[in-house]
C-alpha cells in the first residue's frame, strides 16, 4: 500500500523519481482503509532532505500509513522556506489532542549544547511526556535519542574527543526480537555526531535494554517500555550522499575534517560513497511498523494509552 503524504509535499515527485509508491491526500480518500497514523517531529535543519529519507525508508510497508509533520513553536527553521512550514507543517500545540500509531523525532544539530540550555528544551519535555500517552510506538533518533534517554531514564550523555564521522558495524545482541527480523550477524549504521551514551549507564538500568552495541561507536539501539520506545544513536536514514555533502561542507569551513570512515570507495571521496546500511535501513523501518506498529496498536485509536 503507498503511503498518504500532505498534497504537493516536494519528497513526492522526488520519490515517485525513485519508483517509489506515494499518494496524496486527496487520492487517498476515495480508499476506504484505515491508515496508521505517522507523525514526524522533524528537528533537523535541512528538513526537505530528512522529509524525504524517512519517507523513502516508510514506503517499504505494504500497510498505509498517513505521515503528520509536527514543528516547534519555540523554535524558527533557518534553512527551510516559511511557506514549506506553514503549508505542511503544524505545531504541537495544535495536534496535542490528537493519537498516532507511530512516531519519529529526528536528530538536531545542538547535541554539543547541555540539554538545558537548547531553546526548545521545555517545549521538547512536553512533546516526549505527550508521547507516552498519545503514540503507540516513538523512535528517537540521534540527539534525540539521547535527550530523551536523559530526559526518561537520566541517562547523561558525554562529549567525544573527536567527531564520530562514517559508517560503522554494529553487533546485534538479541537477534530474537522482531526488530531485527530478516538482519544478519552485523549492520552497517552511519554516525555523525559529537556526542556520546556509555555502556554502564544503560545496561545498568532495568528499564532499558541495549539491542545493539559497535566496538567503535558504541551503543546504538537502545529499546525500552517493550518497544513503545526506540533510541537510535546513529543515522538509519540517511540517503548515500548525506556524509559526503556534510564532508565537503564541513571541510570548506575548517582544515582538520577528516574523511568519514568506511564511507568511500577505497576510502577516496573521489571515488564516491560506497552503500553498505541501505538494506538494514529498509528492514528495521518495515519492522518497526510491522511489528511494533501496527500489531500493538489498536483498531481505535483513541485507545492508545
Amino acid at each position: 500500500m503507498p503511503l498518504r503524504l500532505p498534497d504537493r509535499l516536494p519528497a513526492i515527485d522526488l520519490l515517485k523519481e525513485e519508483n517509489i509508491f506515494v499518494m496524496d491526500n486527496t487520492r487517498a480518500h476515495s480508499q476506504d482503509i484505515r491508515p496508521l497514523r505517522i507523525v514526524i517531529l522533524n528537528l533537523m535543519p535541512l528538513k526537505i532532505t530528512t522529509e524525504t529519507d524517512l519517507i523513502r525508508l516508510l514506503s517499504n510497508t505494504p500497510l498505509q500509513l498517513d505521515i503528520s509533520f509536527m514543528k516547534l513553536k519555540s523554535h524558527t527553521p533557518k534553512n527551510t522556506p516559511i511557506q514549506h512550514m506553514m503549508m505542511f507543517y503544524r505545531e504541537f500545540a495544535e495536534m496535542q489532542n490528537e493519537k498516532f500509531d507511530g512516531m519519529i523525532i529526528t536528530g538536531a544539530p545542538v547535541e554539543q549544547l547541555e540539554f538545558e540550555e537548547v531553546v526548545y528544551w521545555n517545549e521538547i519535555k512536553e512533546i516526549f511526556s505527550w508521547a507516552r500517552t498519545h503514540v503507540t510506538s516513538t523512535l528517537y533518533i540521534c540527539w534525540a535519542a539521547q535527550a530523551g534517554l536523559y530526559f526518561h531514564y537520566g541517562v547523561p550523555k558525554f562529549p567525544l574527543p573527536k567527531k564520530m564521522f562514517g559508517i560503522f558495524p554494529q553487533k546485534i545482541l538479541n537477534p530474537r526480537l522482531p526488530i531485527f527480523r530478516g538482519f544478519d550477524d552485523e549492520f552497517m549504521m552511519p554516525h555523525s555526531r559529537h556526542t556520546e551514551l556509555h555502556r554502564e549507564d544503560i545496561v545498568g538500568n532495568p528499564d532499558l535494554t541495549l539491542l545493539a552495541e559497535s566496538e567503535e561507536s558504541g551503543v546504538s539501539i537502545v529499546m525500552a517500555r517493550g518497544g513503545r520506545e526506540f533510541f537510535i544513536t546513529g543515522h538509519l536514514e540517511y540517503a548515500p550522499d548525506t556524509l559526503d555533502k556534510e564532508y565537503l561542507r564541513d571541510k570548506d569551513i575548517r582544515k582538520d575534517v577528516d574523511i568519514p570512515v568506511n564511507y568511500y570507495r577505497n576510502n577516496n571521496p573521489k571515488n564516491g560513497p560506497h552503500v553498505t546500511w541501505r538494506s538494514h535501513a529498509n528492514l528495521f523501518y518495515t519492522n518497526w511498523v510491522n511489528y511494533y506498529v501496527y500489531q500493538e496498536t489498536p483498531y481505535n485509536i483513541e485507545e492508545i494509552v
